[in-house]
């Protein structure tokens, strides 16, 4: 049975919460994983369940909560500007040399890919590989793939969610729940949600600043300083080889993604049947198979 170890590690102001997963029996030649989830400001906790490749592949798998959120530091009284890409491109780079990583694979979902990506594209020499699921290359592409998927919700959820931004009202309670009918369709499809979802969706709750500020006040209505986002032109600096991973029901649509398979070198994709944004969750089996068979392809590459 797998080995969990829990560590802060100093960064910024405060610290990075970091949580290790040694599998029981390691295999030499896998390197370890490192997960990036979220958000900005989503937290790890959907994501925990990837330890399950601990003992699947041998292999470290490394979870932390970005600086902002969850078990790290929290800063919600520091101006916007304070956070940026730039910032947790450092952290991570603070996190793999503290931890004495050389070599690793990198995984990242959602916002997390567009970090894999910001680091993919700064050649860092630790990254072996990376994953980028259920990610856009852009913040307007995000919102042009939004604004399409909305335009197919029942008419009343699309009149509520129009009334209430224009009102900026969104706490309202009745565009709380078109939000997430949107979210059943698109981010989580799973009858009743899934618990270690509902428990990163808890601690944005208690804390929203870096979502909030990053990227608005949901999924689908990006307002924050991500908002203009864009890796586009830079994509042909990644060199390491890339997997892209999407769901068929994604928010993240082939428009969102499709500009990392036309301009990252090494690349390859594949779209789970059946998944949205929460394609690990919904499709784990099929998931780990996917993300175990390419890390094992590359450990030695």
């Amino acid at each position: 049975m797998s080995n969990v170890v829990e560590r802060q590690i100093p960064f910024a102001n405060g610290f990075t919460w970091v949580r290790i997963t040694e599998p029981a029996n390691p295999t030499e030649t896998a390197l370890p994983l490192i997960v990036l989830h979220g958000g900005p400001g989503f937290c790890h906790n959907y994501l925990r369940p990837l330890e399950e490749l601990a003992d699947l592949t041998g292999r470290t798998i490394i979870h932390y909560d970005q600086y902002g959120c969850g078990n790290s530091t929290h800063e919600p009284d520091t101006s916007a500007d304070f956070w940026t890409p730039a910032l947790f491109v450092e952290e991570f780079e603070n996190l793999v040399t503290s931890l004495g990583i050389n070599s690793a694979h990198i995984l990242g979902q959602s916002w997390g890919g567009m970090l894999a990506a910001e680091l993919g594209v700064r050649k860092l020499p630790v990254i072996k590989s990376l994953m980028i699921c259920n990610s856009p290359a852009s913040m307007q592409l995000w919102s042009r793939a939004a604004d399409e998927l909305r335009s197919h919700l029942p008419s009343e959820i699309q009149d509520t969610l129009a009334k209430y931004e224009a009102a900026e009202d969104y706490d309202n309670s009745e565009y709380v729940e078109a939000a997430e009918y949107y979210d059943s369709q698109h981010v989580i499809r799973i009858p009743g949600g899934h618990p270690a979802y509902e428990e990163s969706k808890r601690q944005v709750e208690k804390d929203p600043t870096v979502y909030h500020t990053m990227n608005g006040p949901n999924e689908f209505h990006v307002v924050g300083t991500l908002k203009n986002w864009s890796i586009i032109d830079r994509l042909p600096q990644i060199s390491v080889p890339t997997l892209v991973l999407a769901g068929e029901f994604d928010e993240a649509q082939p428009i969102v993604w499709r500009p990392f398979v036309e301009r990252i070198p090494k690349v390859e994709s594949v779209v789970i049947e059946g998944a949205s944004h929460a394609s690990h969750l919904e499709k784990p089996d099929q998931f780990n198979e996917i993300v175990s068979r390419f890390m094992s392809d590359h450990d030695l590459s």
